[in-house]
This record gives C-alpha cells, structure tokens and sequence, in this order.
C-alpha cells in the first residue's frame, strides 16, 4: 500500500469514526410526550423533540385560575397545570402549518364539545373549495374532543390522522391525539387560562 493511498484511507476511516456518534444519536431522541413532564426515550428519528423547551406557568400567568394551559408552537407541545400546579402534563401537539394562521396571546377555553362537528371557514374553502361541512365520526378533523378559545375559529382539539401530531399541520388551531385530548378536556374546565406562544 502507498503512502497516498494510506493517506486516504486514514482520512476516510477518521471521518467515518467521528461521524458515527452523530449518527448513533440521531437514532435516539428524547421527546416530550411524556404525561408527567418527564422526557421519554423513542427508537428513531421524531418531528420536534430538539425543539422541545418545559415551561414555567410563572412565565405566563400571575396565577393559575381554575386551570392553565400554555401551547408553545415552536416546540409543538401544550403544557397544562391544574389549579394548584401540584398536576402538570405535556402534550405533543399539531401546529398551524403557516406563520400567518399562527395566533398567539391570551385567550381562554369558553366552550367545550364530545363530539364536535366541523364547518370549514371562508379561507379554508378559498384554499380548497372541495372542503365542506363535516359532523362527528372517523373522518372529522377536530377529532372527538373539542375546546372552544374565545378567539373565533381557533380550538384545541383531537385528531384522528396521528400523523400531524408534531408538524406544522393545521389551519390554526392546536391539535392533539385523540386519547390525549379527551384526557385534557376532563381536566380543563370552562374558564381555563390558555396563552400561545
């Protein structure tokens, strides 16, 4: 073997050796699913999770009310306290896919649904006039939970196509799996404080 080519193949072998633990870790990720607040390792690569920030009601809020919830669209995750912050979930969530159907501020939940059915807004059948009125069953985006903001047309609500749960994937509203949503609307009453971020 020449000098040249133990040149390369050293050159090859050390680029590989030092690449290899970059690749190892994108195999495992932590993600931020967990109900608890505690990070979960997954097999494989997932949509959000080096995005993936906790949150402190104390950030938002000067109490917590009746309940709190804080939905932060960068990470994809809905962070919620109870009255006496002594429960706090996460949730993986589904974002707006677009910057200009993002709303974030202070709003509240006014009104919840089992069983919602959905009716397309204006600017949803400007982007697609196929889209029509939909009533509760497999096929409804909102899922089977749905809880109304004081903001017209935005709501936190279940999904049944699981995977837009972690993407930039929604109209504006802030979705989750269907388990997960109906495990939130148990424990969000009308009046809970919501602020996206």
């Amino acid at each position: 073997m020449s000098i040249k080519q133990s040149r390369r193949l050293f050159i090859t072998s050390a680029t590989a050796a030092l690449a290899t633990p970059t690749l190892l870790r994108a195999q495992t990720v932590a993600t931020p699913v967990d109900e608890i607040g505690q990070e979960q390792e997954t097999r494989g690569v997932t949509r959000n999770a080096s995005s993936f920030q906790y949150q402190n009601w104390q950030d938002h809020f000067d109490t917590l009310g009746v309940a709190t919830v804080v939905a932060d669209t960068t990470s994809r995750a809905l962070h919620y306290w109870n009255s006496d912050a002594s429960d706090y979930r996460v949730y993986a969530t589904s974002v707006p896919r677009r910057e200009d159907l993002t709303k974030r501020g202070y709003t509240k939940i006014v009104r919840k649904r089992v069983g919602p059915d959905w009716t397309p807004t204006a600017n949803m059948i400007k982007e697609d006039p196929d889209l029509s009125y939909m009533p509760p069953g497999p096929g409804n985006p909102l899922g089977t939970h749905a809880m109304y903001l004081s903001w017209p047309a935005y709501l936190i609500h279940g999904t049944h196509d699981t995977r837009k749960i972690g993407r930039r994937s929604s109209s504006g509203c802030i979705g989750l799996y269907n388990e997960q949503i109906a495990e939130l609307f148990s424990l969000c009453p009308v009046g809970t404080q919501v602020r996206i971020i």
